[in-house]
């Protein structure tokens, strides 16, 4: 959820098993080998002095494997077992999703419809916003877990259902055009769980009991939306404070972008339906499962609450999750009629890297093989600098529109990104990592301003990152005092106090502790807040009337300084 965690990671294969028949009535057991290999993946968790996980492994509709490790509960030394009761995470977006294609398929969504065709009490914000925006993260809606901090939100605060709601009511501005960018917003799950109340009367809760679980035998699912409920048999959440570990608090309850509750045997019945449907439709699993599309007609790989891609030559199906110790994850070949999962409680990210050591002892691989290497070359001839001091014209920071920093350092004739990465040079002004020669560095100078600039440019970006370079600077205190302030957000209903003290600048609000302000340039200035790291400084006239939230995606977050009367 709020940490968006990675799980592609790519290991040493240990062996192929068997090639799965798609129609075998019954599935074929696990041999004891296999079997031994797989607990050994999970050997670190085997403590019966600590939390761990849970795994499952299903072929056609049979749970093949299943079992638990480490301590459900520490204070009662409950252990983990595939009955136990796990916080799913985001693993929970693929339920939204799918009860969004049932609905679609039923007639009483459209995927390309304005959502306040279902939520007329959402805020206008100008531009049109489609059901389909919402399930392929497109939306340019802010996430509701980075606003709820806003609030004062800390670890302990509950962020619920109806809170969520009132916050996104709030809003007035995107984070971008809708359909331009995927970007990864748990807010649009939360909306379409809103979406499926206004069209069929029920809540999220109770249509998801009725049109999934009860139809599939999950008789141990539920989505939870109350914070005091009790939920017999759940692992609870711990974290690792240096060798000891702690209570991490859950304090999200809000549904279809989480708040389901399940267990390993239960998940076995869902992976099913994706090859032998019993809840909703093969037509539901197919319109669930195809990739979006931005505005541009390039695809993107998030379909309905799970990503699509391809692994060891198979369609696989994906996604994780990640809120306080749980770490979730499932993956599913509905080619092989195979799928396995692991619910964690320790918050170790390590969960997420089994899945892959999974498939490469259970999934043959019929990938491409590469093609025989050819010798390793060396780059292009470098070129020649003549005079190597010119380097140093850009030494600097540089930053860009949404608070993406990198520092250029000239060193010993030579220069280096963020203190130890060398540059090459490729012409007088363009550079690539000597490390790593796909990404690049462009170095200009604005004809009529005469700043600075430098482009990044990489394979991982859809664009380059145009930065400007500016100079961390040192004001008198009288200086400073012109961004002293209170300053309010009406979208947030949010107030920052600018402060000045000991000629340094520091922000607070009701809900936090002051942190100091780092100043680059006049207008862009750094703070020590996660969810309030960029601010873009706003004026008229030379006059600073407030300033502007840019951080990563978020953008367009408007706070105005408030006039002394």
């Amino acid at each position: 959820m709020k940490k968006k965690l990675t799980f592609y990671y790519m290991l040493l294969s240990l062996f192929s098993l068997i090639v799965f028949a798609g129609s075998s009535v019954h599935a074929q057991p696990l041999s004891d080998s296999t079997r031994s290999k797989i607990d050994q993946l999970f050997a670190k968790w085997n403590d019966t002095t600590a939390p761990g996980c849970a795994a499952g492994i299903v072929r056609c509709d049979e749970l093949v494997y299943s079992k638990g490790f480490g301590l459900a509960d520490l204070e009662n030394k409950t252990p983990n077992t595939p009955a136990t009761i796990f916080y799913m995470c985001s693993v929970s977006k693929q339920f939204a999703g799918y009860a969004i294609a049932m609905l679609v398929n039923q007639g009483k969504i459209k995927l390309d419809e304005d959502i306040h065709a279902y939520l007329p009490w959402m805020s206008d914000l100008r531009q049109k916003i489609t059901v389909k925006n919402l399930v392929h993260h497109t939306s340019g809606i802010r996430d509701d877990i980075g606003l709820a901090q806003f609030y004062g939100l800390g670890e302990d605060g509950m962020l619920t259902e109806e809170l969520a709601v009132q916050m996104l009511k709030r809003q007035r501005t995107l984070n971008f055009d809708p359909g331009k960018k995927f970007s990864y917003s748990n807010s649009n799950y939360v909306l379409l769980a809103e979406i499926v109340k206004a069209v069929t009367g029920q809540s999220f809760k109770s249509y998801s009991d009725s049109a999934i679980f009860r139809p599939l035998g999950m008789t141990s699912s539920a989505f939870a939306d109350d914070h005091s409920q009790l939920i017999a048999g759940r692992a609870l959440s711990y974290e690792k404070d240096s060798k000891v570990f702690r209570n991490a608090v859950q304090n999200v309850y809000t549904l279809g972008d989480g708040g389901l509750f399940t267990n390993v045997n239960d998940m076995a019945k869902w992976v099913a339906n994706f090859y032998q449907t019993k809840a909703g439709t093969f037509k539901d699993i197919e319109l669930m499962t195809t990739p979006g599309k931005l505005n541009d007609g390039s695809s993107i790989p998030y379909a309905m609450g799970i990503n699509v891609n391809t692994d060891r030559g198979y369609k696989r199906l994906t996604h994780n999750g990640g809120l306080a110790g749980y770490r979730t994850i499932i993956a599913i070949y509905p080619e092989l009629k195979t799928g396995f999962y692991i619910f964690g409680n320790a918050g170790d990210g390590d969960v997420y890297n089994k899945i892959n050591q999974i498939a490469e002892l259970l999934i043959p691989d019929r990938s491409e093989k590469r093609q025989a290497q050819a010798p390793v070359t060396q780059n292009d001839p470098v070129f020649a600098i003549k005079d190597s001091t010119e380097l140093s014209r850009w030494d600097g920071n540089y930053i860009a529109a949404n608070g993406y920093k990198v520092s250029v350092n000239f060193k010993s004739g030579k220069l280096y990104v963020n203190g130890n990465a060398e540059l090459e040079a490729e012409g007088d002004r363009s550079f690539h990592m000597k490390a790593r020669s796909s990404v690049k560095y462009q170095f200009s100078i604005d004809p009529k301003t005469k700043t600075l600039l430098a482009k990044l440019i990489s394979p991982v970006l859809a664009k380059p990152i145009e930065m400007e370079r500016v100079r961390e600077i040192q004001l008198s205190t009288t200086q400073l005092n012109e961004y002293a302030g209170r300053y309010f957000s009406e979208e947030l209903g949010a107030f920052f106090n600018i402060s000045v003290k000991n000629n340094e600048l520091s922000i607070c609000d009701k809900y936090h502790e002051p942190v100091r302000m780092n100043l680059f340039g006049a207008d862009h200035l750094f703070t020590d807040y996660d969810f309030l790291n960029h601010l873009r400084v706003r004026r008229n006239k030379g006059r600073i009337t407030g300033f502007e939230l840019n951080t990563g995606d978020t953008a367009g977050l408007i706070f105005l300084k408030q006039i002394d009367k």
